[in-house]
């Protein structure tokens, strides 16, 4: 264990920070973490629509949701655009990169522009279901004006530099829209179809058990590395949200809701990431009663934000980062917690969200109730904090010891 440890520590976790920091990866990860206040801010109005639900006199506020989430995917695609020009070091071009992906994202969605000038296109295609296109469309239009910049074209020239900078500009503009507009309008090829079948086996193998679990698990190995989780979204975000709006669409339509890899089930509920990723609630609990004072103190600070789900804390300040008798238990936890919600709402044990809602600093079980409007989900709550507990109980006891030897030590 411990040459497992050392080559986590020594090898694996540097090439992986590095990795993530490359100018095309970290775009992409930035650019997930900065769409999720748009999230949240729909999520508020899934949220408010619980209690519409119940007093129907309320307003219908579904506006305020459709243009934040459901702007989803334009915004990502000027995001990621945008984004990649920073990374990349061509600041010249990081407002115009984003406004060009804007308009091609337009085309990708395959309106029909009818002889009255109506612009007809499908809602839906903006917002998560045109997430993935979105993504692409930022990349392919930042690669577009990366590839441009190098050729450095008019920069020895005598023309002036702001006509230079308008030629640098004005052609990649063109190159995009006009290879987007042959791809959509010439050619009749309709990006979100292409883009979908292309992803689709991804989407459905991350709706299988095998699926689940690699997206708790990979983050949360990531994260006692020191290496942040928000580097995974790139991967995980598409899922999630392909998963929730078709829960979504499903229950409007009379039929039961099937995905599980949701957000709103890894998350919101608070089942799964029982106090953070790694359900670390019950380790914080335990640290209350540790006969280490440093631990008990750090338990103590820690406690109020593992009841609203926030980690990062106790994460560093335990530290369970890179500390290889807590990293064990987090991997364990980050298998058990989805396999055992995986089956709950498989057997029909527990309903399956099909509400947008992703405001993870919900304490449970109330967000668990609220999300899946099931009172089983008590039930489930306090089943896995006993299998969380009992995970932690071992290992936290081992590092208890180890710090009550130095302890000792340092105060002889």
């Amino acid at each position: 264990m411990n040459q497992v440890i050392d080559w986590l520590t020594n090898k694996a976790a540097p090439v992986m920070k590095k990795f993530v920091t490359k100018p095309w990866i970290a775009t992409i990860a930035e650019s997930m973490q900065k769409i999720i206040p748009f999230i949240l801010a729909g999520s508020l109005i899934f949220l408010y629509n619980v209690f519409r639900s119940y007093i129907p006199v309320l307003p219908d506020l579904s506006n305020l949701s459709n243009f934040t989430f459901g702007m989803l995917g334009i915004i990502v695609a000027y995001l990621i655009a945008s984004e990649a020009m920073e990374n990349l070091k061509h600041p010249q071009y990081l407002q115009m990169a984003g406004l060009t992906a804007i308009a091609v994202f337009f085309i990708t969605v395959n309106p029909v522009i009818n002889k009255k000038g109506l612009f007809i296109a499908e809602f839906n295609r903006f917002g998560a279901t045109g997430l993935l296109v979105g993504m692409l469309t930022g990349l392919l239009v930042a690669l577009v004006f990366h590839l441009w910049s190098k050729l450095h074209l008019l920069e020895e020239s005598s023309i002036p530099d702001f006509v230079v900078g308008w030629i640098n500009t004005i052609i990649p503009i063109l190159i995009n829209v006009a290879l987007f507009s042959t791809i959509v309008f010439v050619n009749k090829l309709d990006p979100f179809e292409l883009i979908n079948l292309i992803f689709s086996p991804l989407q459905n193998f991350g709706q299988t058990l095998p699926g689940f679990l690699l997206l708790s698990l990979i983050p949360t190995f990531l994260y006692t590395l020191g290496i942040s989780s928000w580097s995974f979204n790139a991967v995980s975000t598409p899922i999630f949200m392909a998963g929730i709006t078709a829960n979504i669409a499903a229950v409007a339509a009379g039929k039961p809701a099937t995905n599980i890899a949701t957000s709103e089930v890894m998350f919101t509920t608070a089942l799964i990431t029982m106090g953070g990723m790694g359900a670390t609630l019950t380790l914080n609990i335990l640290m209350l009663f540790a006969k280490s004072t440093r631990l008990k103190a750090i338990g103590r600070i820690c406690l109020i934000p593992s009841i609203f789900n926030i980690n990062e804390p106790i994460m560093f300040s335990t530290p369970v980062v890179m500390t290889p008798i807590l990293m064990i238990p987090m991997w364990i936890n980050a298998i058990t917690g989805p396999l055992v919600i995986w089956v709950v709402m498989r057997l029909h044990w527990l309903n399956i969200p099909a509400k947008m809602i992703q405001i993870g600093q919900i304490p449970a079980p109330f967000s668990s109730v609220m999300i899946t409007e099931d009172l089983r989900a008590v039930i489930w709550y306090v089943v896995l904090f006993i299998i969380y507990l009992l995970t932690w109980y071992p290992f936290f006891r081992v590092y208890d010891r180890q710090l009550v030897k130095q302890e000792g030590k340092q105060n002889n």
